[in-house]
């Protein structure tokens, strides 16, 4: 299947079982003056995938190179940008030359992050391997890596020429990485499509992976095209992410993959919202319950809701001492809604006195 996301500078999405052995073909319709590539990719992925791309890549008449970090989030910093860079001037890449970032949300990210900043701006195309990726991180032009006092704090708009999309690579994935993936999933099905909440409950969702890959990219679309640089509408797909990636955070990005982070930061969010009367009540049990099921997380003992609501000063949604938060009014509607973070760390502590007298 292919969708369109028709940003300033329109690209498409390829979703399609067996895809990436076809990955030179559509890849070569991009090729400039330049016939470089280079691939961007992380040890656990490019040990399965690195050689068969680079081998349809070289196929279509490409001169291929690649560039391998250590996987995990602990790797997304300036100092793997720093050595991406080095490779690709040692590789005498120019501006009609492409890199090809084949991994998760990692890959995706920092190998964007780098394309977009290296000579001003190069072009670069996404592979997503994981669910996590494929559902989310590599549709919407956001690049970025973290620093130590956030995540994705310094970044780059810059939308891929294409982004390919194979679901059978999900079949070498750990299935704590699937796991982690459908964190995104229930997101989807939260903030719009109440449909595809319902059948992550029956388990129908899990059984056609490309169609489900399909309805969460279709959606990212919508608020995409609406708000290309994440300035009003979009921010609505940080559902569940501000509190998550305090948590992240706080977790020092290791312990804590972030997927689960954003499953606890939903639930987090749904909870607030029925407290102040902006979600309808129950809507927090019944995603407890899914999130539950699906191997997810739904809180974390290890903080407070204070030490979160701490933690998310750098938020991108701070304003001040306010901040936009993003709540659910029931499954499938969403919306934006700012709030002084003083009386948020009032409400929580509120929340969190209730919950010690009902013993939860």
């Amino acid at each position: 299947m292919e969708i369109r996301i028709k940003t300033e500078k329109p690209y498409s999405v390829y979703i399609e079982n067996g895809i990436l052995s076809k990955a030179g073909e559509i890849i070569a319709q991009f090729r400039g003056k330049g016939t470089k590539v280079m691939i961007m990719s992380e040890t656990n992925v490019y040990r399965y995938y690195g050689n068969k791309l680079s081998e349809c890549l070289k196929k279509a008449g490409f001169n291929v190179s690649s560039y391998v970090f250590i996987a995990g989030e602990e790797s997304k910093n300036m100092k793997t940008v720093m050595e991406m860079y080095e490779a690709l001037t040692e590789n005498g890449f120019t501006r009609s030359d492409l890199v090809v970032n084949l991994g998760g949300g990692v890959t995706g990210d920092m190998g964007g992050f780098a394309a977009a900043t290296y000579l001003r701006g190069i072009d670069f195309i996404q592979v997503p391997t994981t669910l996590l990726s494929q559902v989310d991180a590599s549709v919407g032009g956001k690049t970025g890596i973290d620093l130590p006092s956030g995540k994705n704090l310094v970044g780059a708009f810059r939308q891929p020429l294409c982004v390919i999309c194979d679901p059978e690579t999900l079949k070498t994935l750990p299935e704590e990485y699937f796991i982690d993936g459908l964190g995104e999933v229930v997101k989807y099905g939260c903030i719009y499509d109440k449909e595809l909440l319902f059948e992550l409950e029956t388990g129908k969702a899990l059984k056609n992976m490309e169609e489900t890959i399909c309805r969460c990219v279709d959606c990212k679309r919508i608020y995409v095209e609406e708000d290309t640089n994440d300035t009003g509408k979009r921010m609505i797909l940080n559902f569940g992410h501000t509190f998550g990636h305090a948590l992240e955070k706080l977790h020092g990005f290791k312990d804590l993959s972030h997927g689960r982070a954003v499953a606890i930061g939903m639930l987090m969010a749904i909870e607030i919202g029925e407290s102040m009367n902006i979600t309808k009540k129950g809507t927090s049990a019944r995603i407890e319950a899914l999130l539950k099921e699906l191997g997810l997380p739904t809180k974390d003992e290890s903080f407070t809701f204070e030490q979160i609501i701490d933690a998310t000063a750098l938020d991108k949604k701070t304003f001040g001492r306010n901040i936009n938060l993003i709540f659910i009014s029931e499954v499938g509607t969403s919306l934006i809604h700012k709030i002084e973070r003083n009386y948020l760390v009032l409400r929580c502590k509120i929340m969190e006195q209730q919950k010690l007298r009902a013993g939860l």
